[in-house]
């Protein structure tokens, strides 16, 4: 098989057969023509391949979905319109009325209040676990679905992704790993067991802050339901201009990524020695308690690092107002350094109780490393902590 980096440029790409055109052709229409009455009735009813419909099925978005497919290790992979169609879709598809969806804390706010306050509404039952051993006690008959992120946003936990499969698997139960932090290229749960790998496109795998989307990657049965109920029914639909984007991200995906593990790697190290800094989270320090599990299941350990500031509150909106270099907004991923304060924004959808059970406290700061050169993210950094330590002084 050829290696990560040629496939990420040519995986799922075509040399199109119209016109020669090297780069994927941003199929923008809403329709295409099938030619006669029989073969539009086969196609709709799945005994042709062909295209009918954007919402259902794309030239562009297909290209996508093979890359995907390919660098996760997967038969086949669904795209959808941003990363929370893709969590929905997931849900949708494996639960009904009266199962138990479990979910290894912390997750993204948006996904655990989608799980809580969404589907709990639809007799679905909602239950956190802290650890895979908590896991393994909890698990029941009625367990259908186990949903963990790795790393996990924003506190960058590393879950034994085998363990998690073989528990799931032996109660009957789907596994689904949102692997956007990780991205395949560090990371490809579908190696451990894991049944569908989830990603927010928008993040790593476009990379450019510029496009949109979301894709689950696993078995060609399971990618055949996702599509058919969180696509052709539910309408979360990927558009091809946005698939476009996408594609030419992951081309770079590999590179970029090494570029965002070195920086990661010295900013963490930098922090764990500052003070005024209560914690660094990052998977690759020695320090970190699921180091040994990450060094495991990663090729590196990643872009992104949380620091928690000894100030709260005051010395958090002081460091990030003095950041020049992190700009502040949500998201990740992004060739840019990003900086947010998850309570405030990212995590304030699931309310102060949990976020404080889950150690998501008034001082976490969530930082997005770029790939700008690390020691100007450094002193970037260290104006920050200094205005921190001001504000943290002014307090007392």
């Amino acid at each position: 098989m050829p290696g990560f980096r040629t496939r990420a440029l040519h995986a799922g790409q075509e040399i199109d057969p119209a016109t020669g055109a090297h780069a994927v052709p941003v199929y923008q229409t809403t329709t295409f023509a099938y030619g006669d009455a029989a073969r539009g009735g086969r196609i709709f009813g799945g005994e042709e391949k062909g295209y009918t419909y954007s919402r259902i099925l794309n030239p562009t978005v297909r290209a996508f979905e093979r890359r995907v497919a390919d660098l996760e290790g997967a038969e086949d992979a669904v795209a959808f319109a941003s990363g929370m169609a893709a969590v929905q879709a997931a849900a949708l598809t494996l639960l009904e009325a009266g199962d138990e969806l479990m979910y290894l804390g912390p997750l993204y706010g948006g996904s655990e209040a989608l799980f809580t306050t969404v589907f709990g509404r639809f007799g679905v039952t909602v239950r956190e676990v802290e650890s895979v051993a908590e896991l393994q006690a909890a698990m029941g008959e009625r367990s259908k679905l186990v949903y963990v992120e790795t790393p996990t946003n924003p506190t960058l936990r590393v879950h034994d992704l085998a363990e998690v499969a073989r528990i799931a698997r032996a109660a009957g139960a789907y596994t689904v790993v949102d692997n956007t932090f990780a991205s395949p290229y560090l990371t490809r749960p579908l190696e451990f067991g894991i049944d569908l790998a989830l990603h927010s496109a928008t993040k790593y795998l476009g990379g450019h802050g510029d496009a949109t989307g979301g894709v689950l990657a696993g078995s060609a049965e399971l990618t055949a339901r996702l599509r058919s109920t969180g696509v052709k029914l539910a309408g979360a639909s990927l558009g091809p201009q946005d698939a476009f984007l996408l594609l030419r991200g992951v081309k770079t995906l590999p590179l970029r990524m090494e570029a965002h593990c070195d920086g990661a790697e010295a900013v963490a190290r930098f922090l764990e020695e500052q003070p005024g800094v209560a914690r660094v989270y990052y998977p690759g320090l020695e320090s970190h308690p699921d180091h040994p599990v990450a060094a495991r299941q990663m090729r590196r350990f990643g872009g992104m690092v949380s620091i928690d500031l000894e100030g709260g509150y005051a010395a958090a909106q002081a460091f990030l107002n003095h950041l020049e270099l992190f700009t502040q907004a949500v998201s990740l991923g992004d060739v840019e350094s990003l900086a947010t304060h998850p309570a405030s924004t990212t995590h304030a959808l699931i309310g102060r109780e949990a976020r404080e059970r889950q150690g998501l406290g008034e001082g976490l700061v969530r930082l997005s490393v770029g790939i700008e050169d690390p020691e100007d993210l450094i002193a970037d950094l260290a104006r920050g902590l200094e205005a921190a330590r001001q504000a943290t002084l002014a307090a007392r």
